[in-house]
C-alpha cells in the first residue's frame, strides 16, 4: 500500500526501529525490495535519486515504483531523494510520489531554509510529505565536489522550525557512497540534535555504517537510514559473477535472477539490523 514518509516516520522515531529507504535503479531492484519487505512484513521506502531519473525518466519509474507500492501487502512511500531544486521535487509530486526531499544543504542556512519552505508548502498542500538537511553528508568519490559538514543542533532546530519539514536528514559521521563498513557516527552529537527537535531524523550514507552501529541508529528517534551502495555492490558483484560463468550467456534475463536474489538476500539482511 502506498503511503507517506510522515506516516512512516512518526511511529519510526518513536519506537525501536528505523524504516529503510532503499535507492533503486528499475524493476531489477524495486521487486527484490518489495519481497524482501513482505517477507519481513516491514514497512519500506523506494527511493529514486537523480541519477536514476537521468537514466529513466519519471514518466516511466514512477508508474514502476506505485504500482509496486500499490501491490505490495505492506506499507510502501514512493521517495524522491536528493532534490536539487523546486522543479525536480514539484515533478516527482506531480508523478505520484508520496514524499521529497529537497537537498539545500550546500547553500547558506537562510537560503536553504527559504527554498526548503517554498516546497514544504507547496508539497504539504498536495498531502505530501517533505524531508530535507541541514548540515552535509559528503562522498567518498573525490570527484564529487561538495561539502561534508556536520550539523549544528542548534540549526537543526532553527531548520525544522521555520521549515515544517516532516523529516530532518542530518550529517553526524556517515558518508555517501562508502563500499566498506567503516564510518564512525558521533552518537554525542546525534543525541544533542535529537535533544532539540521532535522531528523524525534520517541518517543518509548508510552503507558505510557498521552494523552494531546501525542497530542503535535505529534505536534513537532515526526513523529513516538510507541505503543504496550495499544493494548495488550485491547486484553488481553477483552480475559479474554470472557473466565470468557463463561467458556465452547473452540473455539479460537469466543473468538478472541471482543478482536480484542478492539484492533481496542484501535488503533483507537490512531490515534486521534495523529492526524487524
Amino acid at each position: 500500500m502506498l503511503v507517506t514518509l510522515k506516516q512512516l516516520a512518526d511511529e519510526a522515531a518513536a519506537k525501536d526501529y528505523a524504516v529503510p529507504a532503499f535507492n533503486i535503479f528499475g524493476y531489477e531492484d524495486i521487486i527484490p525490495v518489495i519481497r524482501a519487505a513482505e517477507t519481513k512484513g516491514a514497512p519500506v521506502i523506494l527511493a529514486a535519486n537523480i541519477p536514476a531519473i537521468q537514466h529513466m525518466p519519471l514518466a516511466y519509474l514512477a508508474p514502476l515504483m506505485l504500482q509496486a507500492a500499490r501491490s505490495a501487502s505492506v506499507p510502501v512511500c514512493v521517495h524522491l531523494d536528493h532534490g536539487k531544486d523546486f522543479e525536480v521535487c514539484s515533478s516527482a509530486i506531480e508523478h505520484g510520489f508520496s514524499s521529497v526531499m529537497y537537498d539545500g544543504s550546500q547553500l547558506p542556512l537562510e537560503e536553504n531554509i527559504r527554498r526548503t519552505k517554498e516546497i514544504v508548502d507547496y508539497a504539504h498542500e498536495r498531502g505530501i510529505s517533505v524531508e530535507a538537511e541541514i548540515g552535509s553528508v559528503g562522498y567518498s568519490d573525490p570527484s564529487i565536489a561538495m561539502k561534508h559538514q556536520l550539523s549544528d543542533p542548534d540549526e537543526v532546530r532553527q531548520f525544522v522550525r521555520e521549515t515544517g519539514i516532516d523529516a530532518v536528514a542530518v550529517s553526524v559521521g556517515t558518508v555517501h557512497r562508502m563500499e566498506t563498513q567503516e564510518a564512525s557516527i558521533d552518537f554525542e552529537l546525534l543525541e544533542r540534535i535529537q535533544s532539540l527537535v521532535d522531528t523524525p531524523l534520517v541518517i543518509h550514507g548508510s552503507s558505510g555504517v557498521p552494523d552494531d552501529q546501525l542497530r542503535r541508529l535505529a534505536s534513537a528517534r532515526v526513523a529513516k537510514i538510507n541505503i543504496g551502495t550495499a544493494l548495488r555492490m550485491a547486484f553488481g558483484q553477483t552480475l559479474r559473477e554470472e557473466m565470468e560463468q557463463k561467458p556465452k550467456a547473452f540473455d539479460r534475463i537469466g543473468l538478472f535472477q541471482r543478482p536480484m536474489a542478492a539484492v533481496q538476500e542484501a535488503a533483507l539482511g537490512k531490515f534486521t539490523i534495523l529492526g524487524f
